[in-house]
């Protein structure tokens, strides 16, 4: 096999895997709606939609977001792999940054919340 035979086999597998990476986080994030609507549903009719379970529900849907923005960030980095022009390494920076920092302020609320909900009556 030549170089660029092996080249060409190295860019079809990444593609696959990162699109099939993709469709996880879309798998996951669909799951976790139905989750999250399901849940609210579930809540309104029992009347037990108090800010304490909607705060639960909307971190629960958070955390799932949270491994579906991961599983995205990784199908990016592969993209990036096989094609590094400089508008694509500079386009991966920005959504990477993008989703670090929606990553951090959700783990910091999930963390506020596990804190809150270990404490006395919390």
């Amino acid at each position: 096999m030549t170089l660029d035979g092996l080249r060409q086999v190295v860019q079809t597998l990444t593609e696959t895997v990162s699109t099939v990476t993709e469709l996880a986080a879309a798998v996951i994030i669909a799951i976790a709606v139905l989750e999250a609507v399901w849940n609210s549903v579930r809540a309104f009719v029992s009347r037990a939609g108090s800010g304490d379970a909607q705060q639960t529900l909307r971190l629960q849907l958070g955390r799932w977001l949270t491994v579906s923005l991961e599983f995205l960030l990784a199908a990016d980095i592969l993209r990036t792999a096989i094609a590094p022009t400089w508008q694509d390494i500079g386009q991966l920076g920005a959504i990477a940054l993008i989703r670090t920092a929606l990553n951090y302020f959700l783990q910091r609320e999930i963390e506020a919340q596990a804190r809150q909900s270990a404490l006395p009556g919390g």
